[in-house]
């Protein structure tokens, strides 16, 4: 198995070190994780753990996202950076003040280019409706953002708008019972929602994982507010990746009739959380477009 490996662990249970493995126990019995077979670890349940299996996976360089029963993101532990570069955090600070509009832009070019993709997919498959929010995309999208004297906040009006006209297009190729009526993040609140948020947070670590590996400094970005308490660098590449990584996940599987609500979504909450093989079905897919696109 590759250093890249990504491992997954979704039951409740207790994670700590047998010689030079990552041990998980639960009621079920013991499994062993390789470490060198790993890159980065996926809590998807409660799990406990102890500081000296931290400072172990903390030497392998692994990083390890937490996330609740109820598939809420709860954080990251991060293990302490060896790729530090002070002459690349400079120039970034530096591309802030000088480079941030250009780059702004871009990023919410990127966004509006690949959500045009996604689309295009489905008016060549018939929904004509589409048109004219691919033409707006294409033309009214570009031409606002080529202008030279926009500034910080009509760019971020604009990402908003890209969006929500986004998601209002659902209603012409989602079945019924994924139809997007709000975006409601947290918590969510029916299924589309659900996998939108899922989706996103996904992507939001994996993203965090992969400036890890780099020197780049997460705290600085372009389109979101540096002070925003996140990796707010990681917010930004996020937002080009989400259409054609996320998003096509979620078309995928629903229009495939992969993931159903009746089947992989918890009843008892409203069917706004995905449940085990629920998870494990979007994890399978996402991770297959990762690999493609990016990672």
């Amino acid at each position: 198995m590759p250093k890249e490996q990504t491992q997954y662990i979704f039951s409740m249970g207790e994670l700590s070190r047998k010689d030079n493995s990552i041990a998980f126990k639960n009621s079920k019995g013991s499994h062993n994780i390789p470490i060198e077979d790993t890159k980065e670890l996926y809590c998807m349940n409660e799990v406990s753990l102890n500081t000296k299996f931290l400072d172990f996976i903390a030497k392998a360089g692994i990083t390890v996202h937490f996330f609740n029963y109820h598939s809420n993101y709860s954080g990251s532990f991060y293990p302490k950076e060896q790729l530090i570069s002070g002459d690349l955090t400079i120039r970034q600070s530096m591309a802030y003040i000088d480079k941030r509009l250009i780059i702004a832009r871009t990023i919410v070019q990127g966004i509006a280019d690949n959500i045009h993709e996604v689309l295009y997919h489905y008016y060549r498959h018939g929904k004509k409706d589409l048109k004219p929010l691919l033409d707006w995309l294409k033309k009214d999208v570009k031409a606002f953002l080529d202008n030279d004297e926009v500034h910080i906040k009509q760019i971020l009006y604009i990402e908003g708008q890209i969006w929500h006209r986004f998601y209002d297009s659902f209603q012409h190729f989602l079945p019924d019972d994924f139809i997007l009526n709000k975006r409601v993040k947290r918590p969510p609140d029916n299924p589309i929602n659900a996998l939108i948020s899922f989706g996103n947070t996904l992507l939001y670590t994996k993203t965090i994982s992969a400036i890890y590996h780099t020197h780049l400094n997460q705290s600085i970005s372009f389109l979101h507010s540096p002070r925003e308490g996140r990796f707010s660098l990681s917010l930004d590449l996020c937002e080009v990746f989400k259409p054609i990584i996320v998003f096509k996940t979620i078309f995928n599987l629903v229009n495939n009739k992969k993931l159903q609500v009746a089947k992989h979504f918890d009843k008892s909450l409203n069917y706004a959380l995905l449940n085990e093989s629920g998870k494990k079905i979007f994890i399978d897919k996402i991770s297959t477009l990762q690999e493609r696109y990016w990672m």
